[in-house]
């Protein structure tokens, strides 16, 4: 039996990734995938793009609700997740804000701290997984930075429940019926810490899940925009650096082509420039070009139609890009960057490093990678190849040199 299939659907506010998200469930599940479509975002949008009764959201708030024939979509509720799972945890930091002079309403609604959101959806979607619940599951995402912690998460929290829960826990314990004579702080108690590691327990193996690429792939939806593609191409860099297999780009609401209008050719002409630029970005990861549509995406069958204008003919839940394009990696010290370059020789490749960004030229074709901050600050020293890969050696960061220096 094969695995469930995830897509993860990212990109700046604006730029139409609930549209994307809803449509591509639509259509898979039309092709006979048990499809769920999730919103990660805390300003649900995805109801509104099938065009559904509030009243039936609020009724059945938090929980998988059928749209289609094989086809399901949740927005997550944080204050019933909260109240289910974790209301101990809820209960704390509420006491505390209220401890500071917050009255008891906003205590709770500010009881509601960041990556909390988050956290309840990768239960939901471990859950899904085990269970094989559904066939594919879709996560409409909250913009680019929200995205990156929802990624980000499962190894903060690992590392968190590794180093240092277990001493805090023992700590509180100790500490916490002196606490209660000398200050009016409450410490948690230990039902607080219990919540957490119930959660931590539900969340295991998340991580493998999500960057595994035999299961779950990015999608980055953009616009031919400069702006726009600058934070995708930085998205881009951003979950490769995650170990998350990017493999596709969605490039939503170009002007078609054959208007008599100059005001439109003009954008055109501007779009096509920036539909070339977003090549050199994201070569050789497949692009989609999405026309824009002169009316809104709005309920079940304009978005089947939207599906099918995106991929044509293209099965959305397979597999299209397989191999990364480049990687960011740690070897003894020193940061490397592995790219895939199949077909090249040593002499044919040219690199250059213009601020953060590294250019690499093999003929005609030029490529573009955003460096992330232990790479920006370095130079590339050495070039080799490895079968099918390049890769760049830039050397120790300047904090281990100077440690290693010994001043």
């Amino acid at each position: 039996m094969s695995p469930m299939r995830i897509l993860l659907y990212a990109g700046k506010g604006g730029v139409g990734k609930t549209c994307v998200a809803a449509a591509t469930g639509v259509l898979t599940a039309r092709m006979g995938m048990r499809t769920l479509v999730m919103s990660l975002d805390p300003a649900h949008s995805l109801s509104d793009a099938f065009d559904l009764d509030r009243f039936l959201m609020d009724k059945n708030r938090g929980e998988p609700i059928p749209v289609g024939e094989g086809l399901w979509i949740q927005e997550l509720d944080i204050h019933e997740e909260m109240g289910k799972g974790w209301g101990e945890v809820q209960r704390y930091i509420a006491l505390l804000l209220n401890t500071s002079g917050i009255d008891d309403i906003l205590a709770e609604e500010l009881a509601v701290l960041p990556g909390m959101d988050e956290v309840a959806a990768l239960l939901h979607i471990n859950r899904y997984v085990r269970e094989r619940t559904y066939d594919l599951v879709i996560l409409d995402c909250a913009p680019t930075a929200e995205s990156l912690r929802f990624v980000s998460l499962p190894k903060a929290l690992e590392w968190y429940m590794r180093k240092i829960f277990r001493l805090e826990r023992r700590v509180v314990a100790y500490v916490r019926p002196v606490a209660r004579r000398f200050m009016d702080v409450p410490l948690p108690e230990d039902g607080y810490f219990a919540d957490i590691e119930r959660l931590y327990q539900r969340l295991q193996g998340i991580d493998g899940i999500l960057t595994d690429p035999a299961v779950t792939s990015v999608r980055l939806v953009t616009n031919p925009e400069k702006m726009v593609l600058r934070e995708t191409q930085r998205a881009f860099m951003f979950f490769c650096l995650h170990q998350l297999s990017v493999d596709a780009i969605i490039i939503n609401r170009v002007f078609p082509p054959g208007s008599d209008d100059p005001y439109l050719r003009v954008w055109q002409q501007c779009q096509q420039e920036y539909l070339e630029l977003a090549r050199t970005y994201f070569h050789p990861v497949e692009i989609f070009e999405v026309s824009l549509s002169d009316r809104e995406m709005l309920g079940y069958d304009r978005l089947l139609e939207f599906g099918r204008n995106i991929y044509g003919d293209r099965q959305p839940a397979q597999f299209f890009s397989a191999t990364p394009p480049y990687q960011f990696l740690k070897e003894d010290g020193r940061n490397l960057i592995k790219l895939h370059l199949p077909f090249v020789g040593k002499e044919e490749v040219d690199l250059s490093k213009i601020g953060d960004e590294l250019i690499i030229r093999v003929g005609n074709i030029k490529k573009s990678i955003v460096l992330p901050r232990a790479f920006a600050t370095l130079e590339p020293k050495k070039a080799w190849l490895e079968k099918e890969h390049l890769l760049l050696d830039f050397g120790e960061s300047h904090e281990r040199k100077h440690e290693g220096g010994g001043g």
